[in-house]
């Protein structure tokens, strides 16, 4: 199936539809240099794999671990992390959400999105929408604002895009 009617029927935003031209969805996957598309793709398409998903946004909140001025929000990257790993529960990766949102409350700009980026690699595990692309999304801001250049979110942008290709596998549906 070509990429384009699957974004379509997705409902994925214009500008994804858009690149992906007439690209099949394994050469928009091996193309794509967008993590938060591609974190949005899989909740959509395989909202079964909730552990997956979970540890590709974990390692994509990681990326800005060096503008997490607030431990809790370091504590909550490691705990996203582990539950992708399956070493820690259920409950223990809500509980480090909550300590997580609560640092992204208390924080300024650039570390309000790598906290913001640490709390929504949580969301994964409760929502499969937009909120799965939110880790590498505001993990892009976060460079974007704490550098102020276009240049490090779009390298940003690519390095979340390869953690996807790394930890979430296509499949045929």
């Amino acid at each position: 199936m070509k990429a384009k009617e699957l974004l379509k029927k997705l409902n994925a935003c214009t500008e994804a539809i858009e690149w992906v031209e007439d690209r099949t969805v394994e050469q928009a996957w091996q193309d794509c240099e967008r993590g938060d598309w591609m974190l949005w793709f899989y909740a959509n398409q395989y909202p079964e794999k909730i552990i997956e998903l979970t540890l590709a946004k974990g390692h994509c909140a990681n990326t800005v671990r060096h503008l997490m001025k607030d431990e809790r929000s370091i504590k909550a990257v490691d705990a996203v992390i582990a539950y992708g790993y399956g070493l820690i529960s259920d409950a223990d990766l809500k509980i480090a959400a909550y300590v997580a949102n609560a640092a992204y409350i208390d924080s300024g700009v650039a570390d309000n999105s790598a906290s913001y980026a640490a709390y929504s690699a949580y969301s994964a595990t409760t929502y499969a929408d937009d909120n799965a692309k939110d880790a590498a999304s505001y993990a892009a801001f976060a460079v974007f604002a704490d550098d102020n250049a276009y240049a490090a979110k779009k390298q940003n942008q690519k390095l979340t895009a390869d953690i996807c290709r790394k930890y979430l596998t296509l499949e045929e549906k």
